[in-house]
């Protein structure tokens, strides 16, 4: 008869029906290509470790891959989904018991009895006719799924903030190389005019101004000393443990050009459905579909079933073989005939959330579009804007060499000298800025097709 029922039990689940909408992916709610694309071509987006060429940097992303707690956190959400998953999951199976009980009592009517019994049970088993259980299961499942792409944007994002933050660091060493380069300018400038007020060839006023752009300089080289520190803080927590001296960067200028590659674009825009904060949001969108299914399940009956074979007993030592057999079956049937509108609440709650999933999954899209449309529209202008400052500086650097040959001399003002300084050391600075936003846009425009964190 045990056997009967669970045959009987595999016969009605494998019956059952799904009462999920149909699945269709939204249509991407943004141009077919990027900006500049031509074609239907597929961007080769390579891992960071091919992204990433400088070797000291490469040292610093994977410490941070094993320590930093925003990673590992996400990996504890994805156990957790997985271990919710298993949980939803088990609704799908009997639960099957062995129990072994042996009673001894004694009564007026009867006197002393004993009675023992062994049985095989199956606890109160849902079969799941119109899918409720399948659908619960798909919806966890899915938001498992959801997780494990939910930890690979936070690597991502992570391995870009980092390079970022170790970035920022150089850029900083750079400036504040250039503020004391030029407090030693400055200096310099200043003792020549105090040797040229000796001679009675230069003014106090010359003096002055030359004063003024020395503690000019000696007050920027105490920010960006608090600069260096503070971006080696910031290092520091990204990495999630202190990053040792020999992984740091020196100057901007010691990297390189090739020290961040700058990665393929101009391709088809459904290359950023690979984005993994795209894919979590469609993951959960099939999660709320599948909610709906659930849902609708609650408005058809449900059955259950209890059942339980044996053997049974006056004595423990003869259970197993004098025993005789014992069974029972129990379905039960729920047909639900007034909820006080429960059940249609849900079920509009779990369209209602669908839709607003929908919202979330083309917005991530349009989100993801743009990040890359920003991320080329700078880099069309940057190399020769690049170009064009560092030509510029050049020409600054020659200004200041012949008004300060000027002054020497006799024949020029030291006005002509303090702005060719000062006009200087600011395009210095801009030349820094501006190839700190060269490798920082790299590494944005690979954040930004998807990159390949996992």
């Amino acid at each position: 008869m045990f056997r009967f029922t669970l045959v009987f039990v595999a016969l009605l689940t494998a019956g059952c029906v799904s009462l999920d909408p149909n699945y269709e992916r939204p249509a991407a709610p943004v141009p077919a290509t990027l900006p500049g694309s031509h074609g239907e071509a597929t961007a080769v987006v390579s891992d960071w470790q091919q992204v990433v060429n400088d070797a000291r940097l490469k040292k610093v992303v994977n410490i941070a891959l094993t320590s930093n707690r925003d990673v590992q956190k996400a990996l504890a959400d994805i156990e957790a989904a997985r271990a919710q998953f298993g949980e939803t999951r088990a609704s799908l199976f009997p639960t099957l018991d062995a129990e072994l009980s042996h009673t001894r009592s004694k009564t007026v009517a009867s006197g002393l009895t004993s009675s023992a019994e062994a049985d095989g049970a199956v606890s109160s088993f849902e079969l799941d006719l119109f899918g409720k259980n399948q659908s619960l299961t798909r919806a966890a499942r899915e938001t498992w799924l959801a997780s494990e792409f939910t930890a690979q944007n936070t690597r991502l994002t992570m391995i870009a903030d980092l390079t970022t933050a170790w970035i920022t660091l150089a850029a900083d060493n750079s400036n504040l190389a250039l503020a004391q380069e030029t407090m030693a300018s400055a200096e310099n400038s200043r003792n020549i005019v105090t040797r040229q007020m000796e001679v009675g060839t230069a003014s106090a006023g010359d003096l002055s101004d030359a004063e003024s752009v020395y503690q000019q300089a000696r007050a920027s080289v105490a920010s960006y000393r608090t600069l260096v520190a503070q971006d080696k803080n910031a290092l520091n927590l990204l990495a999630g443990e202190t990053v040792p001296d020999s992984l740091l960067p020196g100057t901007l200028e010691s990297l390189g050009d090739r020290s961040i590659t700058l990665v393929p674009a101009g391709v088809s825009s459904t290359v950023l459905l690979r984005r993994p904060d795209i894919q979590e949001a469609e993951h959960n969108l099939k999660s709320a579909n599948a909610d709906i299914g659930a849902a609708r399940a609650n408005f058809f009956p449900s059955i259950s079933l209890t059942a339980s074979a044996g053997v049974g007993s006056d004595s423990l030592s003869s259970l197993f073989s004098h025993g005789m057999q014992v069974w029972s079956f129990a379905p039960s049937i729920s047909l639900p005939l007034f909820t006080g509108g429960s059940n249609l609440a849900q079920l509009r709650y779990a369209e209602a959330e669908k839709k607003g999933l929908i919202a979330t999954y083309e917005k991530t899209i349009q989100s993801a579009f743009k990040d890359v449309a920003d991320a080329l529209a700078r880099r069309e202008t940057l190399s020769e804007q690049l170009d064009a400052q560092n030509k510029y500086v050049a020409a600054e650097q020659k200004s200041l060499n012949i008004a300060m040959k000027s002054y020497q001399a006799g024949v020029g003002d030291y006005l002509s000298v303090l702005t060719a300084q000062r006009t200087l050391w600011s395009a210095q600075a801009t030349l820094i800025s501006l190839q700190q936003t060269d490798l920082e846009n790299r590494i944005t425009l690979w954040q930004s097709l998807g990159g390949g964190a996992s």
